[in-house]
């Protein structure tokens, strides 16, 4: 008699999501227009408030480090410098999050000793928040 084996891969569907949008990443080129283009529609598609949040990182980004790259990581807006992604933006409603957060990788230049932050809760954006990551964005670009 035979059986059948169902086996499952342990992600989520939204973990199996991510990988798939991270496959046709790794295959884009590093066109700036390419990548503004592949953001800017990631941003539109977002619901709210994580579409207000997210313009709001990406003007940020953009105007503090204008030779970062933008592009999308895990189908979420991200910030290039020479190819690696920087710091890029996750959504509360990717995940199902009760913030979103943005968040930076390890090629960013935020050494504090021992220990730092590389990725900070976002409920809403102030004047001084708006700040602080532009400060932070400069600093990482090093």
């Amino acid at each position: 008699m035979a059986t059948t084996t169902k086996t499952t891969s342990g992600f989520s569907a939204a973990e199996r999501d991510a990988m798939k949008e991270r496959a046709k990443e790794l295959k884009a080129s590093n066109d700036r227009a390419e990548g503004e283009a592949a953001v800017a529609e990631k941003i539109a598609g977002l619901p709210e408030p994580d579409r207000a949040l997210a313009q709001r990182i990406h003007d940020i980004v953009t105007e503090a480090a204008p030779t970062l790259v933008p592009r999308t990581y895990y189908g979420m807006p991200a910030y290039a410098k020479d190819g690696k992604v920087l710091c890029f933006f996750k959504p509360s409603s990717k995940f199902k999050m009760r913030y979103s957060t943005f968040g930076f990788n390890d090629v960013a230049q935020l050494d504090d000793g021992s220990m730092w932050a590389t990725e900070y809760a976002l409920t809403e954006l102030t004047d001084d928040d708006a700040k602080r990551i532009a400060e932070l964005v400069r600093r990482a670009v090093g």
